[in-house]
């Protein structure tokens, strides 16, 4: 199963990086201020079910994001996650599931990758962004890695996703249960990312 799986994952990836260049002609700036062996969480704004694909294919380094557990409803969104080894989390309630595996994914030194608006275009319908990534990030002392993700994804277009340096949690060791500081934090990471969308020009 393992070598299965292996074989999967080099042909979807490999189709997966030449749609990424061609057909949505992806460019990633400030990818140095991703750590390159370290752990960390990368946050974004979430614009497509795309994005985390396309942005998955494209870098080096290996990216596990979390999604909704609805969309294992789908048999090819199922075989996706497989591929990509995306994991499910339970909105709206607390998931020891998901954050075991969370903080699993960080002790091996990988990236995590989260999206705190927790579904698409979240800042645009309002919708006040999760404090998942924070509570991770202050817990496991890992940096969060901002980054920004213009573009429609419509073929032949430009998408532009933009890295920005990385933001330090280790002065919040003792704060991680006080919801007002927690929730403050998550919206400067958040200002960061909308700050890191703008500035792209596609």
């Amino acid at each position: 199963m393992k070598v299965l799986k292996k074989i999967c994952q080099i042909i979807i990836k490999t189709i997966c990086f030449i749609a990424a260049k061609i057909v949505y002609r992806v460019k990633i700036e400030g990818i140095e201020n991703v750590p390159k062996n370290s752990a960390c969480i990368i946050c974004g704004n979430h614009v497509h079910a795309l994005d985390a694909p396309a942005l998955i294919a494209s870098t080096s380094r290996k990216i596990r994001f979390m999604a909704k557990q609805e969309l294992w409803k789908s048999v090819g969104f199922k075989f996706m996650a497989w591929i990509f080894e995306v994991f499910p989390v339970a909105r709206g309630q607390k998931d020891t599931e998901a954050i075991k595996t969370s903080m699993k994914i960080l002790k091996s030194n990988e990236i995590l990758g989260m999206y705190p608006e927790g579904t698409r275009n979240g800042i645009e319908r309002g919708i006040k962004p999760k404090n998942g990534a924070v509570n991770l990030a202050i817990r496991m002392n890992v940096p969060i890695i901002p980054f920004g993700v213009s573009g429609s994804f419509k073929p032949f277009t430009k998408v532009v996703y933009r890295f920005g340096e990385p933001i330090n949690f280790s002065n919040y060791k003792d704060d991680a249960k006080n919801k007002e500081i927690v929730d403050g934090l998550t919206s400067e990471v958040m200002s960061r990312v909308i700050e890191l969308r703008d500035e792209i020009q596609c």
